[in-house]
This record gives structure tokens, C-alpha cells and sequence, in this order.
């Protein structure tokens, strides 16, 4: 079982309470929107965590991640517009700008139609969402947005499990107000 922590839209800002909720994730996923020093506040953060659990656990928490469009070179010089991979046996595919059933912008579109993933993680909309797309047989996530700048107004994080094939145990997590 692999434990995910999915979070997006952070813009630069990095709520503490977010290491809380994620400590027992195996992967930590940022769907975009990164902004200055977060993904540098994340990786640390897990070098330390892995450094001190891996001789109690064995076990290394990984990022993965996708740039947005605020985030800069520095990002989007350390990562892709698209990641398409497989956690277990879940092809998931990834993008910041993305869309939603059935409503997926045209890029989006023809991409998830190319890798026909099972799971489909975007951000940008800062609309939290979870909704199963019947006719590409894909189920979407959008974690909303952790950050402080947006017109969301609770920030928000979502925590889940894959098993095999099975994605389950969804929470969403609030963070408090904006």
C-alpha cells in the first residue's frame, strides 16, 4: 500500500501543519503553483524526516511534482508540465492545468485520451474536487489549494491510499481560512 499526501497551489506559502498530516505518506504529490521555496521547503524537510525515520522504518518519502504557471525557471527547470507514472499498478497522470470532467481543457484532453490514466491529479482552479469520469473510466483529483493567495477561502489538502489497483481512504483535510 503506498500512502499519498496531494497538495497544489501553495504559491510560496507552506502551512507547517501540512508535515503533520503527511508524516506517515510515503509520496508527498504538488499538482502546481509551487511558488518560491516550497519545493526547497518540502525536499528538506523530507531528506531530515527520511534521515531520521529510515533506520526505525526502511521507508523514504518521495516528491513528485509538476510546475505551474506562476512558478518560475527554477521549478520548472526541476520539474515537468506532465508526469505520466504508475504507483502500484495506477497509471496517474498529472498536470497543474488540466480541467475536469468532462469539462478538460483541449491539451488535457488529448493527453489523458494518448495515456489513458486511471488517475487524473490537476490544480490551478483552487476548487477542491474529487469526481470519477465514467466515460474514460478516470477518476479526477484537484486538492484545492494549500497556499494563501487565490480566491479560495479554505485551504485544503487531500490524503489517500493505493492498493494494487484500488485507490481508497480518501480524506480531505482544511487547513483553515485563506
Amino acid at each position: 500500500m503506498t500512502r499519498i499526501g496531494l497538495i497544489s497551489d501553495t504559491h510560496g506559502y507552506l502551512d507547517e501543519n501540512v508535515f503533520e498530516h503527511f508524516k506517515h505518506c510515503d509520496e508527498i504529490w504538488h499538482a502546481g503553483d509551487f511558488g518560491e521555496g516550497v519545493a526547497h521547503d518540502l525536499t528538506s524537510r523530507l531528506i531530515m524526516s527520511n534521515a531520521s525515520q529510515h533506520g526505525q522504518t526502511g521507508r523514504q518519502t518521495m516528491l513528485r511534482g509538476v510546475y505551474g504557471n506562476i512558478d518560475g525557471n527554477d521549478i520548472r527547470s526541476e520539474y515537468p508540465e506532465q508526469l505520466v507514472f504508475m504507483c502500484e499498478e495506477v497509471k496517474v497522470m498529472m498536470r497543474h492545468i488540466g480541467g475536469y470532467p468532462p469539462r478538460y481543457n483541449p491539451e488535457t484532453k488529448k493527453e489523458i485520451l494518448l495515456h489513458r490514466p486511471q488517475l487524473f491529479i490537476s490544480g490551478h482552479s483552487h476548487i477542491l474536487k474529487i469526481m470519477y469520469d465514467d466515460q474514460l473510466q478516470c477518476l479526477h483529483m484537484n486538492p484545492g489549494a494549500a497556499g494563501k493567495h487565490g480566491w479560495h477561502k479554505v485551504r485544503t489538502l487531500i490524503r489517500f491510499n493505493i492498493h494494487g489497483k484500488e485507490m481508497k481512504d480518501c480524506e480531505v483535510i482544511e487547513l483553515g481560512s485563506r
